[in-house]
């Protein structure tokens, strides 16, 4: 039988140590968290390119409370003509474990045919379903509806799909490193273990 570890927890060195305005994601993360402890955190800050190739940073912090998952996303924003400075939005989501519908974990190992339990893997995807049978988030997508007939002109009211969100987080060994992929999967136990 595998043996477990446990996943971070000192999520407030973790965010200090990504140099991503650390006192800003602290305080956000830190109301959200309340007087609640952590028994597993996980920081991922990311770099990605916008159309006009400028660099943007993301930050995510999750946290896995004896109640809640708590979701923390920090973007920056380029200065605007009003304003003529860079702006930072920060959004965090406290969600309520019975709330988590499901923990898919993707993983990629290099060469398959000689893999041995408990080798590390070099990537991995954890997929978070975020039910809203108790009150969770639901996205709607809606556009009006139409009929087969190209001359008709009677109103068909709209159709659409609801889904359940899904919070989706990659790290890889290549540009995270590979304590970043082990505790994202330490994480990811923790999470399935609790979760309703």
């Amino acid at each position: 039988m595998r043996k477990t570890r446990a996943a971070a927890t000192d999520w407030r060195a973790d965010v200090e140590r990504s140099g991503y305005y650390p006192v800003l994601v602290a305080d956000a993360v830190a109301t959200a968290l309340g007087d609640e402890t952590v028994d597993a955190s996980v920081v991922h800050h990311e770099a990605t390119f916008d159309p006009g190739m400028e660099v943007r940073r993301h930050i995510t912090v999750l946290l896995l409370t004896p109640t809640r998952l708590i979701v923390c996303h920090t973007d920056e924003h380029p200065a605007t003509e009003e304003t003529g400075r860079p702006h930072a939005s920060t959004s965090t989501e406290g969600v309520r474990l019975a709330n988590v519908h499901s923990v898919a974990v993707t993983r990629v190992v290099p060469d398959p045919a000689a893999y041995t339990p408990g080798a590390p893997a070099t990537e991995v995807v954890l997929s978070i379903g975020l039910g809203s049978s108790v009150g969770g988030t639901t996205q709607i997508d809606l556009e009006p509806a139409v009929c087969s007939d190209e001359s008709c002109e009677a109103d068909h009211g709209y159709t659409g799909t609801i889904s359940n969100s899904a919070l989706t987080l990659r790290v890889s060994q290549a540009a995270d490193g590979a304590n970043a992929v082990q505790n994202l999967l330490d994480f990811a136990a923790a999470l399935s273990r609790v979760a309703g």
